[in-house]
């Protein structure tokens, strides 16, 4: 197996830091690849550094200058003679013009093709083309809203309220929920403006608001040779301004019905665009069990460790294989859930304002014990940077039951220890104390009603 793996890939470049990179080093090693990391001149002391098999500095602390500078990354690679490049997720992971450079240079790009990026990118074009595949949507416009009256009148038909959506993009951005006629031309005006100033692409659409839905979304591994499947749904909606904070597999109140159409949505629109990597299907869950499509996201995903642990699949590894033209290694009947698990993100923020919190770790201390699983780049006495992201790590479990898996993340909480910064470890143990979150009763807006 390892002289198979050695002659597709010798060499990969990984264009990411913190815990993404350290986790496709780790993927790397099991497959007997060599990795090359990259780093701004900031990120010398930072663990991907040390552990990849070589290291090249790219550029200075912004990221414009180093993580996302394209010819940076590719005469890095062309100088360490790497064959492949990783993005992770973020930075580049889903630029479609990078992925061409890299097939321009005979470098492989370990995800999507560049027009799977830019179908399933653009949120207009990707309703257009799940809703051929028969995915249900929610009622709205397949193309960009140009007026306000058009909008009024589209409005008017699917009915109040409203969301305004960027078609590029997301986080939040070029996002505006309307509630009545009067306020639509204002918040259109602003979201279109939002996503200019964001993506640089204007063009937005208008939907149906779904008021009080679940995040649910559904993995997906794809290959050369035409094979889709899914690993099951993660449910992502504990959330703070349309960023995720708790992700668990499988999601607590899917019927088996639901969940097997779901993951069959979820195949045929994976299917309908070749998609030949790792991805995921993002779905609204309607209290009354319908399900509607969001988006794809044409990457892996911050929360994939979830569904690592409850069906064993490396997914990391899966792309990687993906990439280098071999088949897919699983039938949908070789995947079983089994248990569940939960995912924490601890990011360097103050714990009631969310607000960064940079700084100096002086005291660091991981939890263990069974089931417990650590993604972070942090150690002892490392500087937390206030040039990227907050995340510093992801804080994992699995148990037999959701209860055991809830009762298992509080102990493991208590048992992780960072000190000389702030961090949302205060959050998540109040959220492993909460009891509608025990029983199940969430949804995205979750926490803009509850206090904890």
């Amino acid at each position: 197996m390892l002289g198979v793996i050695k002659f597709m890939f010798h060499k990969i470049l990984i264009a990411n830091r913190g815990e993404i990179a350290l986790r496709i080093i780790r993927a790397c090693k099991e497959l007997g690849i060599k990795t090359v990391a990259v780093y701004s001149d900031v990120d010398s002391e930072a663990l991907h550094v040390s552990l990849a098999d070589e290291s090249i500095c790219i550029g200075p602390a912004a990221s414009a200058d180093s993580y996302l500078n394209m010819k940076a990354i590719i005469s890095a690679a062309e100088v360490a003679d790497a064959d492949a490049i990783h993005p992770g997720y973020g930075f580049l992971s889903e630029n479609a013009e990078f992925a061409e450079i890299c097939k321009q240079c005979g470098i492989t790009f370990i995800g999507p093709t560049a027009e799977n990026m830019r179908l399933m990118g653009d949120k207009i074009s990707a309703r257009q083309t799940v809703t051929e595949a028969g995915v249900p949507i929610l009622p709205g416009t397949n193309d960009s809203i140009e007026t306000t009256e058009e909008a009024v009148k589209i409005a008017a038909e699917i009915g109040y309220p409203v969301i305004i959506k960027a078609s590029a993009g997301g986080g939040g951005r070029g996002m505006k929920i309307v509630h009545s006629p009067a306020a639509l031309a204002n918040a259109l005006a602003t979201a279109r403006a939002e996503a200019q100033a964001g993506f640089g692409k204007a063009d937005v659409y208008i939907e149906k608001f779904c008021e009080r839905p679940r995040h649910v979304e559904i993995q997906i591994l794809g290959d050369q040779h035409g094979n889709v499947i899914h690993l099951g749904e993660r449910d992502c909606s504990i959330q703070r301004r349309h960023q995720k904070l708790i992700e668990e597999a499988p999601c607590p109140v899917l019927s088996p019905e639901v969940r097997q159409k779901m993951g069959e949505s979820a195949v045929a629109a994976a299917k309908a665009v070749g998609y030949s990597s790792a991805g995921t299907v993002e779905y609204l869950l309607d209290t009354d069990g319908s399900y509607y499509f969001m988006e794809m996201n044409t990457r892996v995903q911050v929360e994939h460790p979830v569904t690592e642990m409850v069906t064993g699949v490396d997914i990391i590894k899966e792309q990687i294989f993906s990439a280098a033209g071999r088949p897919l290694r699983y039938t949908q009947d070789d995947i079983n859930i089994t248990g569940h698990a939960i995912e924490c993100r601890i990011n360097a923020e103050d714990p009631e304002k969310f607000t960064p919190f940079p700084g100096k770790i002086t005291g660091y201390h991981t939890p263990g014990g069974m089931g417990v699983r650590i993604e972070s780049a942090m150690y002892d006495q490392y500087t937390v940077l206030p040039h990227y992201d907050s995340m510093i790590g992801k804080l994992i479990v699995h148990a037999d039951t959701r209860e055991e898996a809830i009762a298992r993340m509080a102990s493991a909480l208590d048992e992780y220890i960072i000190e000389g910064i702030k961090t949302t470890i205060p959050f998540h143990q109040k959220m492993m104390a909460n009891k509608d979150f025990a029983d199940g009763n969430i949804d995205t807006s979750f926490l803009e009603r509850v206090k904890l």
